[in-house]
């Protein structure tokens, strides 16, 4: 079977992630075609052992529709693993697409007009040529009805690489990466993009009256133009030098700056899965968050302390209670890893391949 896959996504960080992690289980087993950049796509395993078609657009363009109306070729099947599918007809037998989240309608107030009408025409597009519609949790299920009036009872969850994301107890490479990075002694760490809906202003708003420090990792730039409320926060005297921003982090330091993380807090507004805090967890690091979105789903009952995320006196609570309960702490680690082996990436593309089978 022949499966052709929209991969230029690869570097994002969720559907990257989701990517990465699940294409290497289909090339044994099909032949897979990649769309993307070569010379990107080469630093990967598993290069040698598919083809792939240059594709070079930008996701959200209509140059992007005109390559792949151009560049698709025929196939059994053709998977979108984000809702910006193709608009034109494609020389595909069968059509997937992955909606991890409907974000751009829930938060629809929130875009200016073009990604308002780019996003309500596309993602109706998407569940209405797509023979299958793959989602990561129930919430998102949910979400995707009441917006679309689809149902999708596909539900396939993301999870992490636990060879990557684990205990590291070498102290001379936990010492370079906080010097790497200028890391403080004892921190809070948020990891992920830093959108509004991250919610990352409310936590500021806790953290004001304390005295932790927090580690951002991404661009304090992006961060700041992101919410223009953020920019006064960060001027805030209360605050200013305990907020550190990594900037770009080598791949393989992020497991290495959650192992040195004192505590990982989400405080998320919006999330289809959330990776983030299983990461967290693998580092035996414990989580504070959200209580909102699908996050119920990935922490389960009791194995991180969830915070509402509105509620800034709740966070600064929640935050205080966790640094001061060394048992409460070590509680959390412990079911943290007991959490953590409720997921794999290997059952959730075995049960896309499993998919893939009956679409044949």
């Amino acid at each position: 079977m022949k499966i052709v896959i929209d991969f230029r996504m690869h570097q994002s960080s969720g559907i990257g992630t989701y990517m990465k992690n699940i294409v290497p289980y289909f090339i044994d087993l099909y032949d897979v075609i990649l769309l993307g950049k070569s010379t990107e796509i080469s630093k990967y395993d598993f290069f040698s052992r598919v083809t792939v078609v240059e594709c070079t657009s930008n996701i959200y363009s209509i140059k992007e529709q005109l390559e792949l109306f151009n560049k698709i070729p025929e196939c059994d099947i053709f998977w979108s693993p984000h809702y910006n599918i193709p608009l034109l007809p494609i020389k595909a037998k069968k059509r997937i697409v992955t909606i991890h989240d409907v974000f751009h309608l829930a938060f629809y107030n929130t875009l200016g007009l073009k990604q308002k009408i780019y996003a309500k025409f596309v993602i109706n597009q998407a569940v209405k040529r797509s023979n299958l519609v793959l989602t990561d949790s129930v919430f998102s299920k949910n979400e995707i009805f009441k917006y679309t009036g689809h149902i999708t009872n596909t539900i396939v969850g993301c999870s992490i690489d636990t060879n990557k994301f684990n205990l590291i107890n070498d102290i001379d490479k936990l010492n370079k990466v906080r010097e790497k990075y200028s890391l403080p002694i004892e921190f809070l760490l948020f990891v992920g993009n830093v959108k509004p809906h991250k919610n990352i202003k409310n936590l500021l708003f806790a953290l004001n009256d304390t005295n932790y420090h927090l580690v951002i990792v991404g661009k304090k730039d992006g961060f700041i133009t992101g919410d223009n409320g953020i920019a006064n926060l960060i001027k805030n005297d209360k605050i200013k030098d305990r907020i550190h921003f990594t900037g770009y982090v080598e791949d393989e330091d992020i497991p290495i700056i959650y192992n040195l993380a004192k505590l990982f807090i989400f405080p998320s507004l919006y999330e289809g899965f959330g990776i983030p805090p299983l990461e967290a967890q693998a580092c035996g690091i414990p989580v504070i968050c959200s209580s909102t979105a699908s996050l119920p789903e990935v922490g389960g009952v009791d194995s991180v302390l969830y915070i509402d995320p509105y509620n800034p006196d709740d966070i600064k609570e929640k935050i205080l209670a966790l640094m001061n309960d060394e048992d409460l702490q070590k509680e959390l680690i412990r079911k943290g890893f007991e959490n953590v082996k409720r997921f794999s990436w290997e059952k959730s593309a075995k049960k896309i391949i499993d998919i893939l089978e009956r679409l044949k």
